[in-house]
């Protein structure tokens, strides 16, 4: 038997949420996810899950089950690098350029993500063949990642006393810091929320902050200067999302704390352009929606040339095999609560040990993540021509 494709799908999976949970410029409702799976003669299942797409789920499963399925069906599953640009330069008939760049950027989103899902499960199932665990694979700098919860979300009736609870939950979880999310409020209420969190999680715990492009330059800089006192690891996407580059660049230059982006990019090309302006200390691309492990390696090694360094935007399944895999990898980010991210606490049919605050990459070949086929079959999205 060979590494011969003899089959690509994509299962697109929706949840509802049991609560709302707002950040600094959205509302989460629901939880979407795509599980991507790439078929061998020789018997090995190459599968992942990843993406959290809600507007174009259709278009990246339709995607990948006949324009992608129909190009790789034959193919060895060993020429990742040939596939990768197969895929990328295949033109689907319904998501061809239309002269409106900025439109235009949503087909290239819904084929890099289409792209991402085959990408990491050919690299499963690549693992699978070869005996070895991915991050073994990829380059096996370490065997654990320090380990982040994402939280501080705002939410209706929250007081200090439940914002009190959450934090001491992440301590007694042994984890090894939070990001926190910051810009729904004023500069100012923010900047308190952020010293209450030091004060109660101690001078020990990381605390990042990511205000998912809520603020205007001067109100992130206002920001930085309010919490220059905290030890904040790093500020995630403090400018509005008109002033990207320009924005990142001074708020980077005048407050003084790392900043973070790169989750809204989709190629190597977008990051090359946030570091070369010197927009950015660290990356934090996610290879579940941005062309999958081959161009995140990518990304990380022009990162590496210019001291970048590099986390991943949640997806800890991928994300703690490429931090693992890599010296200048950060923290792998978790949502400790599964209302937040039902699909992590369900999908997986064993999780990554998480010890002394750190996440242990899975030492079974590919990915070490074998998925649940009846939460699969539970949370399957109608509608959706798989």
């Amino acid at each position: 038997m060979t590494t011969t494709i003899r089959d690509v799908c994509a299962i697109p999976l929706e949840k509802n949420l049991d609560k709302v949970f707002k950040g600094g410029t959205y509302a989460i409702t629901s939880r979407y996810t795509l599980v991507t799976e790439v078929h061998l003669d020789n018997g090995i299942v190459g599968q992942t899950f990843g993406g959290d797409e809600e507007r174009y789920q259709k278009e990246v499963v339709n995607l990948v089950n006949e324009t992608f399925r129909k190009l790789l069906l034959g193919k060895d599953a060993l020429s990742v690098e040939l596939l990768w640009e197969a895929m990328f330069h295949c033109v689907a008939p319904d998501l061809v350029n239309r002269g409106i760049h900025t439109l235009d950027l949503t087909n290239k989103a819904i084929i890099m993500q289409a792209i991402a899902g085959v990408d990491i499960a050919l690299w499963d199932a690549i693992g699978k063949t070869q005996g070895l665990p991915l991050y073994k694979m990829l380059g096996g700098y370490r065997e654990k990642v320090p380990v982040i919860a994402i939280g501080g979300y705002y939410w209706e009736g929250k007081d200090e006393k439940d914002f009190q609870e959450e934090l001491l939950s992440y301590k007694r979880a042994g984890l090894y810091g939070m990001k926190l999310k910051v810009g729904r409020l004023s500069p100012k209420e923010d900047a308190d929320r952020v010293r209450f969190a030091r004060s109660v999680a101690g001078d020990d715990f990381i605390i990042a902050c990511d205000a998912n492009q809520a603020w205007t330059v001067d109100q992130a800089i206002t920001f930085c200067k309010q919490v220059e006192d905290l030890n904040i690891r790093w500020f995630e996407e403090p400018v509005v999302w008109y002033d990207q580059l320009r924005g990142l660049s001074e708020v980077r230059r005048v407050g003084k704390i790392p900043i973070v982006a790169g989750q809204g990019e989709i190629s190597r090309f977008g990051c090359r352009d946030l570091i070369m302006a010197d927009a950015v200390d660290i990356l934090n691309v996610d290879a579940t929606i941005a062309g999958g492990i081959t161009e995140w390696r990518r990304i990380a090694g022009m990162a590496s040339m210019t001291n970048v360094s590099m986390a991943h935007h949640e997806e800890p399944q991928v994300a703690v095999h490429l931090l693992s895999s890599i010296p200048h990898g950060l923290y792998v980010e978790i949502f400790p609560d599964p209302n937040r991210d039902p699909m992590w606490f369900e999908l997986p049919d064993k999780h990554p040990e998480i010890k002394n605050g750190c996440m242990h990459a899975p030492r079974q070949p590919g990915i070490g993540i074998p998925l649940r086929e009846e939460v699969i079959e539970r949370y399957r999205a109608n509608g959706v021509r798989v």
